[in-house]
């Protein structure tokens, strides 16, 4: 469930790509620095976006690096990096950490199983310093996987699991802005399930694996059926998200949210039609 709250590059001014490339970059650069290499490979999309809304609603101090980088090797550029940076990072190690545990319950893939044991002691670290977020997220991870083995096909209550997680993360502090930023994290996370979902539901019906959106997937209009369910998603958050007061990186969060969360989807549908006609 990584990789779907992403920019769409195309339609985003190139200086407003260089500083979320930024942010990006400085993600990468911390996650190297307190959980090393193993770290490091966990970067996803997802917390990266999870920063800039936080840093565009709080403004705290930053600091601005140019770093060299294995992706980037003989070329600096900039990392920006701030309070936010690291909080992402740790979250951005649970759920990784967790989805490798995933894979290898339900799929016994070793790889799954070979980076959680290499992500174990970062996860530990973790737990010390947000034992409550971590046990949460334990704890609905475990429900979802519990109602994936008994079959649950409610869509609600799957997404909504999920939904809590994101919650949970995008509460970083306890003062005003909690209850709208656990409301959007609630209803991006649905977004994310069911993205997750609508994606692999071919995948996993040829594996018998489970995916909420089996018996959907026999509606002829299933594509738009699922268009619909995601556009209500991303509506609820949109609506959340104008409420705050950001003014900095409005104009990325709003590629991302109004455009960007859509790329994936466009992707999925036209790889359909592209093997339809063949």
């Amino acid at each position: 469930m990584f990789g779907y709250i992403a920019i769409n590059k195309a339609e985003m001014k190139f200086k407003d790509f260089d500083v979320y490339h930024s942010y990006y970059c400085g993600l990468c650069k911390r996650l190297k620095e307190m959980y090393g290499r193993r770290g490091q490979t966990t970067l996803s999309y997802d917390m990266t976006f999870l920063i800039v809304l936080l840093s565009g609603l709080y403004e705290p101090d930053e600091e601005l690096t140019h770093v060299n980088c294995v992706a980037h090797p003989f070329q600096k550029h900039a990392a920006r990096t701030n309070e936010f940076t690291d909080y992402a990072a740790a979250m951005n190690v649970v759920l990784s950490y967790y989805k490798c545990e995933d894979d290898w319950a339900d799929e016994h893939k070793k790889k799954g199983y070979v980076s959680a044991r290499l992500l174990r002691s970062s996860m530990e670290s973790v737990k010390q310093v947000y034992p409550d977020k971590t046990v949460l997220i334990a704890s609905r991870l475990k429900q979802i996987s519990m109602l994936e083995e008994a079959g649950e096909t409610n869509l609600d209550t799957m997404a909504g699991l999920f939904g809590d997680i994101m919650a949970e993360i995008f509460a970083c502090r306890k003062d005003e802005w909690e209850a709208s930023l656990r409301k959007f994290g609630f209803f991006l996370g649905k977004f994310i399930y069911l993205m997750d979902a609508y994606e692999d539901v071919e995948k996993d019906i040829e594996n018998g694996s489970y995916n909420p959106l089996k018996d959907a997937f026999k509606r002829e209009d299933f594509d738009e059926y699922c268009r619909q369910l995601l556009t209500m998603m991303i509506a609820e958050c949109s609506r959340e998200f104008e409420t705050l007061p950001i003014i900095t990186h409005v104009d990325i969060l709003r590629n991302i949210l109004y455009s960007g969360v859509w790329c994936r989807f466009e992707a999925v549908v036209q790889k359909r039609k592209n093997q339809q006609e063949n």
